[in-house]
């Protein structure tokens, strides 16, 4: 009888994707590029949030997103008509983007010309938490609509992420959608993750998020420029 050998394809699969994504990762920091990997459910308003944080950013921040989704260019186009360059990752039924697939997009990309890379990530609270994108900076959005159990249910999503935005917050009077609570089982799964409460609607709330967001950008870029000095 011939021996079998076992494979474990997901620890093999994350492991040359971590590879890669530290690839990105340095090329990134070489070249002052901050990039954020943007999580949530479909509908979760993950497009609005990019395009209202950008308007936000305005010219001060040169900015660039890559969209990723099953199928469709609907949402790169929504990203182009603002004037920002995009590019669509069309995964043809995969549920995330891993690291191989944003590698090719910032091939296409004029990394030169940019200080911020915005990914949106395929609708999906299970596969995307699993995969390093190479991105500095995680952020999930949940919508109220949805509800505040999701961290019972999806709580790898919760736990990897640096930033919870609940989007939507206009719903918050129709419904039954309990702040505290949902706070109180966030942080019992990640304590030093940083929520911000924003409705891309009315654009309560954005300014904290954008505020943060830059700082974060601007450490970055610190960060790039002193390591930089040093080599010299």
């Amino acid at each position: 009888m011939s021996e079998v050998r076992l494979i474990e394809i997901k620890e093999e699969i994350l492991v040359d994707n971590d590879k890669v994504a530290e690839k990105i990762r340095k090329q990134l920091w070489a070249r002052q590029v901050f990039m954020l990997n943007l999580m949530s459910s479909p509908g979760a308003g993950k497009t609005s949030l990019i395009i209202a944080t950008l308007r936000s950013l305005n010219e001060s921040m040169r900015a660039g997103v890559i969209e990723g989704d099953i199928d469709s260019l609907v949402d790169a186009e929504k990203v182009a008509q603002e004037g920002i360059p995009a590019v669509q990752l069309r995964t043809g039924g995969a549920c995330h983007l891993d690291a191989v697939m944003v590698e090719l997009a910032l091939r296409e990309m004029d990394l030169s010309a940019l200080d911020l890379i915005i990914i949106e990530n395929v609708g999906n609270l299970v596969c995307p938490a699993e995969f390093d994108t190479g991105a500095m900076r995680k952020v999930m959005i949940l919508s109220v609509p949805e509800g505040d159990d999701k961290p019972l249910k999806y709580p790898l999503m919760f736990t990897v992420c640096d930033v919870l935005v609940v989007n939507k917050t206009d719903y918050l009077k129709l419904s039954d959608f309990d702040m505290k609570t949902l706070k109180e089982r966030v942080l019992k799964l990640n304590p030093q993750i940083k929520i911000f409460e924003v409705s891309c609607k009315t654009g309560e709330g954005m300014a904290a998020w954008t505020q943060w967001l830059r700082a974060e950008i601007e450490t970055f870029k610190k960060m790039t420029e002193e390591e930089d000095h040093g080599r010299v």
